[in-house]
């Protein structure tokens, strides 16, 4: 067995490979540890490379049937790994981004495989494409570098036929992980100007959620309307006046410098408390934020509703810039994870598998979010690279250079219900955390 370098592996990543396991039952552990193990190492979404990858123990066949026919829940092993999230990085405030982003396809065999308009409008690809359509939920927390990253949850495919819209789908992944959320901690959904609709919006704030995104420039705000000394006749106003672009201008703007998007950037911006008319009059913080170019000119003005309008427009800024995330992680797990290529002849099994890669992904950014020098030292296999950044993907081809052809299951240790290196004695701090 090659077991070369086993001791420069981070003691935390056996330890929350050993609290996934929780969820799942006992005789499928040691399959889905090579499953994951493989998947966190290939750059294709294959189940064949990852079986290349590590030192399979099962003949090929029988990680297909595990994965159709195995008594085991996707859904399970995603609320489980936002429990270790949770566990490991203790925020304050809980920020949850909710998107979707499309997976091209060209066979009309595919599970929910059908025509999709191409709203990123990129140049090398038509107006309509064939597609299947994932509606996902990450967390967004703070790397030991203090950038904000994301880490995939959830992610629904959207059906091909039925009334199942996205809108339906963000509320479906936020009822499916809200038990597991603290009572006592500020959740903040962040969604952009497709999810800010009345009936969603609705829906978080009955669970106690704010949401925080882009809305249309256009949408209706009244200001609150004018209290009335005297009892008049017929019910109370509900709304002020309109507040209309000619209003928005007389707010006194001002200028700020904010780390948005992974730099400082100079942002402009004119807010008010409101009263929104998709709420049906419920109070809102509204903010129309302008960034500036490289030429000192100003960008298109924004509008971003906050529900929480006890925020000040500069936290509010911050924090719908904090969504961003969420489009690098999609084009990590399409393009470095295999997301794109993953294949499956039913849902439910491409369900399982996506999440299997979803979860493999999360696991090497969240060691970028931890102190350890191990971390680094994984990410020094690269002495052209300036100063050896720590991501996700250096990670994975530190772990790639030990696991390379590593009897992964034989790290499993069935009585003691543990995943752990053959060299225990020189992980001591694994021991003291398990």
């Amino acid at each position: 067995m090659n077991n070369k370098g086993c001791s420069h592996i981070p003691c935390e990543l056996f330890h929350w490979i050993t609290f996934l396991t929780q969820a799942l039952p006992l005789r499928s552990i040691a399959t889905f540890i090579e499953l994951l193990m493989g998947a966190m190492l290939t750059h294709s979404g294959f189940v064949t490379d990852c079986y290349l990858t590590i030192n399979m123990q099962r003949h090929w066949t029988s990680y297909y049937k595990w994965l159709q026919q195995g008594k085991w829940s996707w859904l399970a092993l995603a609320r489980q790994f936002l429990r270790l999230v949770l566990r490991v990085t203790k925020p304050k405030a809980i920020y949850l981004a909710i998107d979707d982003t499309l997976t091209l396809r060209a066979s009309k065999q595919a599970p929910a495989s059908q025509i999709h308009h191409q709203h990123g409008n990129k140049p090398n690809l038509a107006k309509y494409v064939r597609g299947q359509c994932w509606v996902s939920l990450a967390i967004v927390v703070k790397n030991a570098a203090g950038k904000a990253v994301s880490l995939p949850i959830l992610s629904r495919l959207m059906p091909s036929s039925g009334n199942t819209g996205k809108l339906v789908a963000g509320m479906t992944l936020i009822r499916a992980i809200h038990s597991l959320l603290n009572a006592h901690n500020t959740v903040r959904v962040l969604v952009d100007s497709w999810y800010m609709r009345g009936k969603f919006i609705k829906a978080m704030n009955l669970r106690g959620y704010h949401v925080i995104g882009q809305a249309r420039y256009d949408t209706r705000l009244y200001e609150q309307p004018e209290e009335v000394l005297v009892k008049k006749r017929g019910r109370p106003r509900k709304y002020g006046s309109k507040f209309t672009a000619e209003k928005v201008e007389k707010l006194p703007a001002q200028v700020a410098e904010l780390y948005l998007y992974g730099k400082k950037q100079l942002v402009r911006y004119r807010s008010a408390t409101l009263k929104a008319r998709l709420l049906d009059g419920q109070l809102v913080k509204a903010v129309w934020s302008q960034l500036q170019n490289d030429d000192g000119t100003w960008k298109t003005p924004c509008l971003i509703l906050s529900t929480d309008y006890a925020l000040n427009a500069e936290q509010i800024i911050e924090a719908y810039g904090l969504r961003w995330p969420i489009e690098p992680m999609f084009h990590e797990l399409k393009q470095a994870w295999g997301m794109k290529e993953a294949w499956q002849q039913t849902r439910q099994v491409l369900h399982r598998w996506v999440h299997i890669t979803m979860v493999g992904f999360g696991l090497t950014q969240l060691l970028s979010c931890i102190s350890n020098p191990k971390v680094a030292q994984l990410c020094n296999h690269s002495p052209w690279r300036r100063g050896n950044p720590i991501t996700a993907g250096q990670i994975r081809k530190g772990l790639l250079y030990i696991f390379r052809h590593v009897e992964v299951r034989a790290w499993w240790n069935p009585k003691c219900k543990k995943f752990e290196p053959p060299n225990r004695q020189n992980c001591s701090s694994y021991n003291q955390a398990a």
